[in-house]
């Protein structure tokens, strides 16, 4: 049986930031987030012992690399502590998580900062549009020519489940609107100040115009600026931690589960591999249902909330049943059926997702973390889903070829 890994903390920075029209480099925000992080967990530099930073195309943004070395200028504390920066699109968060996770369940560590950061607002749409496209799939493979590889993918995916079981567009802008309302009550939320009509979710090529395909604006996951960081402890320095600050070490949120699964990078090879199966992305499932085995978790029933990947609104519609909401193909069911916002049956993205808290890609798995802790910790504040003590979380880099899915329990 691997270790426990305990959540002590963290902190987000704001997503409707930009960075560089403020006058910030990534490596400013960078270090205050640590430092933020560091006093949001009352924790000591001193404490920490290795350090796991998500990034996924600072060198394309920002002509930066080697961003383990920006954790070691963070503070005079760190020089001489082991970093190291990991990439999987926009899985790269939760990677890095994992692998503070394999370093505490190895014994090798017992306390690990894990920060995720990107900085994408300092080009413009376009540029970062495409600087974020032929990078996380197969460049020079597919896509080509395509001006928004992202949103053609996945518009392709709305198209699959059309074939396949039939799809209504309504269903994906109420996914969308849900999202939204969420992030209204985000302090950290990107969008929590936009204005909305009806005609912004409806098939208006004014107010909501098509971007590819069946994808308009409002299906859209948000170009952000972020970061995120959380400290993973093993179970005797979560010990050490409680009783430090006078708490019982069982009411700390823990990583009670985790799958990690990567498929063929090409999004043609993964509908392919699917023909004839129940679920469009079998491996997604899989991945899904590795991380309840090892939570313990029988039925979805036993979670309170989900974070998921909504980079598109077509990405959450297969999240739904992947996650075993609804049988494959109806999870058109869960938004009629209201299962699936604040409260409903089970809550999706109370956070406001990425289409309402925004996305900056590497930062994203980390920030469904921390969301994770701070809802079983009951600290998210007015997003706070009631009682939550059971959060299951969904990152998935490119079109789905990185998937890794984490289950945050708080209780023995």
């Amino acid at each position: 049986m691997a270790s426990q890994v305990y959540v002590l903390g963290g902190y987000q920075t704001d997503f409707a930031q930009n960075w560089a029209r403020n006058g910030l480099e990534i490596f400013d925000a960078f270090r205050d987030t640590v430092q933020a992080g560091l006093d949001a967990a009352a924790l000591e530099p001193k404490d920490i012992e290795v350090a796991h930073v998500g990034n996924f195309a600072a060198e394309i943004f920002c002509g930066q690399g080697h961003l383990g070395g920006l954790f070691a200028a963070s503070d005079p504390h760190f020089a001489g502590i082991p970093a190291s920066r990991h990439e999987a699109a926009c899985a790269s968060g939760s990677i890095a998580a994992l692998s503070a996770m394999a370093d505490i369940e190895a014994g090798r560590y017992q306390l690990a900062a894990v920060v995720g950061v990107e900085q994408m607002r300092n080009v413009p749409g376009d540029q970062a549009a495409a600087n974020i496209g032929g990078s996380a799939m197969w460049n020079g493979h597919e896509c080509v020519g395509v001006q928004f590889p992202w949103p053609h993918t996945f518009s392709l995916l709305g198209d699959e489940y059309e074939r396949r079981y039939g799809l209504r567009q309504e269903h994906l802008a109420q996914i969308a609107q849900i999202n939204f309302a969420n992030a209204r009550r985000n302090p950290n939320a990107q969008t929590r100040k936009w204005s909305f009509t009806a005609e912004s979710f409806a098939a208006d090529d004014e107010k909501n115009p098509v971007i590819d395909g069946r994808i308009r604006k409002q299906d859209c996951g948000q170009i952000s600026d972020g970061a995120a960081i959380v400290f993973l402890a093993s179970r005797a320095r979560a010990e050490r931690y409680a009783r430090a600050h006078g708490i019982a070490v069982d009411l700390l949120p823990r990583i009670s589960g985790w799958g990690h699964r990567t498929a063929p990078i090409t999004y043609s090879a993964k509908i392919e591999a699917s023909r004839g199966a129940a679920y469009v992305f079998p491996h997604v499932r899989g991945t899904i249902m590795d991380a309840f085995k090892r939570a313990g978790v029988a039925l979805v029933e036993q979670i309170d909330a989900i974070e998921t990947h909504d980079c598109f609104t077509t990405t959450e519609y297969m999240a739904i049943d992947h996650f075993g909401i609804t049988p494959p193909g109806a999870s058109w069911q869960a938004i009629e059926n209201g299962d699936i916002a604040m409260g409903g049956r089970i809550p999706i993205n109370p956070s406001g997702g990425l289409i309402g808290l925004g996305h900056p890609v590497g930062a994203t798995g980390v920030r469904m973390l921390l969301d994770s802790f701070k809802q079983c910790a009951g600290a998210a504040g007015a997003y706070q889903v009631p009682d939550a003590k059971t959060v299951a979380t969904l990152n998935v880099g490119g079109s789905a070829t990185t998937t890794v899915s984490f289950v945050v329990t708080r209780g023995s």
